[in-house]
């Protein structure tokens, strides 16, 4: 197959706008991360005196040098607990994602003691189930380094209680799938945060420093009146020599790093993950022709402005070589097959509206790379699928469902990227949130939602002047502009890629001139998935 023909003028004015656009808004993505990261680091002088790490420096040490990191979650709890934008830091308090330890792809969750000493946040559950059920998903030894608060009693809510109930049935089913679970103790896990070592494979405790107790000192002497000595109540040393709770006493942080880098290399985990050699990939990939680079400049921040989601994909494909599957039929969804490092996969992206015959070729497409086995990225840039008379007495209705099943029931990974306008059903169609894709990724500049703000404010204005006829009376056309912008804010400011992600609605937002990069990283991880060998038990490790 030829390469892909740019028609992308790199010097256009338009090109320059979209590019300060855009890194404004990976600017700020940046600067969010950077906020939590000050505000965590602030209590440096304080983990130095009691000769700790700080959590970004375990996650450091945890993981291998010079190999890829994807951070998972990071903009969780943003304008949840603080609706600030000005001052709401993401987070929820913990650090997620995936990387590899003593060369094992593995799921990395980091309590940020450094911010309200890893006291959860209303988001933090969603945050740590969701990595849980990837890591089951994904067959990705899960390691949590371990210092937390536990709830925040201040702001306690029944329904972050209940949900937590998950979290021990996630560890005992990650077990009995077996997929190795470690915990690390760096710190106080208290109340039912000490179920997370309880119900670990293995634990490691660093000394003087560990704690696990069902009540801490405080909390039993207000319910039996005992006062007790924290470290004979649930420290580390306790753990490993009376209780058994604890495998490995480490004497500090990084020791208590290195027994878990020799545990998950010890697994021999990789021996269980036969790669056929026609899928396995070397050297020799070709770099797209179209620098990644470009993708900053490519796609207008404005949804409502059109350009070529072909371009976009030149930009990640080996070689930017791909082809098109029925160009000239339902031309504004678009069905391309290509590779990317080496891993071939089906890309379906949006130009536009899905129509009737658009849907039914996304549908087919879809059915024919499950049947290749070819996994496939969807490319959100919709408004929706196409409404009006013609288009329901066209079947759109009909149509658009064919989609949606097709989406729901196909077989192979399924990595949703929302690069523009995520609206509506067309949403669904594309993979989106609710149809659990296995990665679902936003551009800073991605909108979600019901409808965008400008139609849900028309919409409602049309409602009032429709009933105001009917009724005989007339309309208060100034009422009717307050509302539509009152009702346009309120939608904007809830489809907004920030917004969306702080409320774990994807797992991340990234630059665009990492797509390629990250697409790579995450096809390597389903190849990983697909072909690795568990030995399941019927329950998960006890002990005894």
């Amino acid at each position: 197959m030829p390469e892909f023909r740019s028609r992308l003028d790199t010097r256009s004015e338009a090109f320059a706008r979209n590019r300060a656009d855009m890194l404004a808004l990976v600017e700020k993505l940046h600067g969010l991360a950077a906020r939590a990261e000050a505000l965590s680091e602030k209590r440096r002088a304080r983990f130095e005196e009691r000769g700790q790490l700080t959590p970004r420096e375990r996650l450091n040490r945890l993981l291998d040098p010079g190999m890829p990191f994807l951070e998972l979650f990071g903009l969780a709890n943003y304008l949840v607990d603080d609706t600030d934008p000005d001052t709401s830091v993401p987070g929820a308090s913990c650090l997620s994602g995936i990387g590899f330890v003593g060369g094992v792809r593995c799921l990395v969750l980091v309590d940020d003691s450094g911010i309200d000493a890893g006291a959860a946040s209303k988001m933090t559950m969603d945050k740590l189930l969701r990595c849980m059920d990837l890591a089951l998903d994904k067959k990705l030894p899960f390691v949590h380094l371990v210092e937390s608060a536990g709830a925040n009693l201040l702001k306690y809510e029944v329904e972050s209680w209940a949900r937590a109930g998950g979290w021990y049935y996630r560890l005992a089913r990650l077990s009995a799938a077996g997929i190795p679970t470690i915990a690390v103790l760096h710190g106080p896990s208290t109340a039912g945060g000490a179920y997370m070592p309880g119900m670990s494979d293995y634990v490691v405790a660093v000394k003087g420093r560990g704690r696990a107790a069902l009540a801490g000192a405080a909390l039993l002497q207000a319910a039996t009146g005992e006062v007790a000595d924290e470290e004979e109540l649930g420290g580390a040393e306790m753990h490993a020599s009376k209780s058994g709770l604890v495998e490995y006493l480490a004497e500090d942080d990084a020791h208590a790093l290195l027994i878990v880098r020799d545990l998950v290399g010890g697994l021999d985990w990789n021996a269980h993950c036969r790669i056929p050699e026609h899928q396995r990939h070397g050297n020799d990939i070709a770099p797209p022709v179209h620098s990644p680079d470009e993708l900053a400049g490519l796609v207008p921040v404005d949804h409502q402005k059109p350009y070529d989601v072909r371009e976009v994909v030149a930009r990640f494909t080996d070689g930017s070589v791909f082809e098109e599957f029925k160009p000239l039929y339902g031309s504004a969804t678009v069905c391309l097959q290509g590779s990317v490092h080496g891993h071939r996969c089906g890309v379906i992206g949006n130009n536009g509206p899905i129509d009737p015959d658009g849907a039914t070729k996304g549908a087919q497409f879809m059915q024919l790379c499950d049947q290749a086995r070819h996994p496939l990225v969807f490319l959100n840039n919709t408004t929706g699928y196409m409404v009006g008379t013609d288009y329901e007495q066209a079947g759109m209705i009909k149509h658009g469902s064919k989609m949606i099943q097709a989406v729901a029931n196909v077989r192979v990974p399924r990595i949703a990227l929302y690069i523009g306008a995520s609206f509506g059903a067309g949403n669904y169609g594309m993979s989106g949130f609710g149809f659990q894709p296995d990665f679902l990724l936003s551009w800073p500049n991605a909108r979600t939602g019901v409808m965008g703000g400008e139609q849900a404010a028309r919409t409602m204005s049309h409602v009032a002047r429709a009933g105001a006829a009917r009724r005989g009376t007339g309309v208060d056309e100034q009422v009717l502009a307050a509302q539509e912008k009152q009702i346009a804010a309120h939608f904007d400011s809830q489809s907004d890629a920030f917004y969306t992600s702080g409320r774990v609605l994807d797992q991340g937002v990234i630059d665009p001139r990492d797509t390629r990069n990250v697409l790579a990283f995450l096809l390597d991880t389903c190849l990983e998935a697909e072909h690795r060998t568990l030995q399941p038990n019927s329950f998960g490790i006890a002990r005894m």
